[in-house]
């Protein structure tokens, strides 16, 4: 990521516009790859492209699976161009695109349709040869990961749902000869499972190509911590702090600070990273490379608790009783280098809040850039270190990220008259709602961070009630989406961000 000025939009697949409830790989998020490479953009940077959960408000960041695909991106136009499906029930489900994402509506399509499209796979066997020696080689090739994801999500709807903790003691704790009977007796819904598995990554490869060729490089999100209730949790036990019945011994989190009282407690187990350094890191080294194999570059979030995390005990309610322990991040990132092959990680650290010396030492370190966010940048004086002139090359400038809201939102609502002085003055223009965003994003490319990556709804000027997500908010975020057309319509936005690129040295 370092030494070449370049620049992306931040949006997720979920935000592309579509007929099936929520954006998907398809057509959709061609017509945007063409629409960022003719801007002058490079990089499309999504969230984390993981199954959700409706209970835990469909985040992304709270999965079932660090390495399985999310179902609902899977496109049905792209079902019926392969003939799996018929165009009767392609139509079946197709409404108006709204925007905002019905992720229920979504779901219940893409399970009719992806049953209905195995159900094809299965029975016209000559008519799929060739997509059958490729699901042949997928099963064979994702098996460390996909067999045991499969188990899990079947085993999960025999049990009602339940938290694998809370199954029948056989199958919680994996005796093989409960879980090869129940392979027997439910073989056909777990083969089900990994085939909507090769469905998303195929069209997700055929998306990332579709992006090369266009000069743009898809740009994934790594949260740091996995959901208990998940197949990476219950297949791989031992590399989690949990106690002999594997109930959380300690929950990650935040302390508290100047914006929380009581801290954040996030509630995800943490890594026994003792048992994972004896087995060469080997689950983040299978995590990492099945990630890079269709993005060029990776954010990692809350990187700062790869040096050191905040142990919550399992039975407090807030993070404010919690203590420090020591993570072993740097001998991890040597053996993703070392698998890499390269002097340079394709990694950029979330390192937004308090950071402190031995986290800014490990970044320097693994030459690994940082976030800079230009919202932040005008509560205070010349030497604000996220001002444009501030930033040093070696990291990515954003004018939000997706727990902020949009430019035009923040000055109208969050920004403090202080703030907006300081803005209007460093622009050396009259700034208004209508301008905001606009000539936010002019500071991100314009500045000396070698890339520079702006948000869909900062490029569009978009309010408040378009921000992707509100951290404080339990339901409600990560529906937004881009109307039909809207691109159509952007076409001289389009142009005005090919110019700023080429003006600002940012188009390869």
């Amino acid at each position: 990521m370092a030494g070449i000025r370049r620049s992306g939009v931040l949006m997720h697949i979920s935000s592309l516009p579509g007929r099936f409830g929520c954006g998907d790989l398809g057509e959709g998020a061609r017509v945007f790859a063409r629409f960022l490479s003719g801007a002058g953009f490079s990089l499309w940077q999504t969230l984390p492209l993981s199954p959700t959960d409706p209970a835990l408000g469909d985040s992304p960041y709270s999965s079932p699976s660090a390495f399985a695909g999310n179902y609902l991106f899977v496109s049905p136009e792209l079902l019926r161009e392969e003939g799996l499906i018929s165009r009767e029930e392609e139509e079946k489900f197709k409404t108006a695109s709204e925007r905002r994402a019905d992720f229920g509506r979504a779901s219940s399509c893409r399970k009719e349709l992806l049953r209905a499209a195995w159900e094809n796979f299965r029975e016209a066997r000559g008519r799929f040869a060739e997509m059958r020696a490729d699901f042949e080689r997928f099963l064979s090739e994702e098996d460390f990961w996909l067999a045991d994801y499969a188990l899990f999500r079947v085993l999960k709807e025999e049990n009602c749902g339940r938290c694998w903790a809370r199954w029948p003691r056989g199958f919680a704790f994996r005796d093989a000869a409960a879980l090869g009977e129940f392979a027997r007796r439910r073989g056909g819904e777990i083969l089900f499972v990994k085939f909507a598995q090769f469905l998303f990554y195929r069209q997700l490869s055929a998306l990332s190509d579709c992006c090369a060729r266009l000069g743009v490089t898809l740009f994934g999100d790594m949260p740091i911590y996995v959901a208990w209730d998940s197949a990476d949790v219950w297949a791989n036990r031992e590399l989690f702090d949990l106690n002999e019945d594997g109930t959380l011994r300690g929950k990650a989190g935040v302390p508290p600070d100047y914006f929380s009282k009581t801290g954040q407690l996030w509630g995800n187990p943490l890594y026994n990273w003792d048992a994972m350094k004896r087995d060469g890191f080997r689950w983040w080294r299978a995590r990492m490379s099945h990630t890079l194999k269709h993005c060029g570059a990776v954010r990692i979030d809350h990187f700062r608790g790869l040096c050191a995390y905040w142990e919550v005990p399992a039975d407090e309610e807030t993070a404010a009783r919690g203590s420090w322990r020591p993570a072993l991040g740097r001998e991890m990132l040597s053996a993703l280098r070392g698998d890499v092959g390269a002097a340079e990680l394709p990694l950029v650290a979330e390192d937004l809040g308090v950071i402190t010396d031995d986290v800014r030492a490990l970044m320097e370190d693994f030459a690994l850039p940082g976030m800079k966010v230009l919202m932040f940048a005008f509560g205070g004086g010349a030497d604000n270190p996220y001002l444009p002139h501030n930033l040093p090359r070696r990291s990515v400038v954003y004018t939000g990220t997706h727990d902020n809201d949009t430019v035009r939102g923040w000055w109208k609502e969050g920004a403090s008259e202080a703030e907006k002085k300081n803005f209007t003055a460093y622009t050396g223009a009259e700034i208004t709602e209508e301008n905001a965003a606009r000539a936010m994003a002019r500071m991100a490319l314009s500045s000396t961070a070698d890339t520079a990556v702006i948000p869909m709804q900062d490029i569009l000027g978009l309010g408040s009630e378009c921000r992707m997500n509100t951290p404080s908010l339990k339901n409600g975020s990560w529906r937004w989406r881009l109307l039909p057309g809207e691109l159509d319509e952007a076409a001289e936005i389009g142009r005005l961000y090919r110019e700023m690129n080429a003006i600002y040295g940012r188009c390869e």
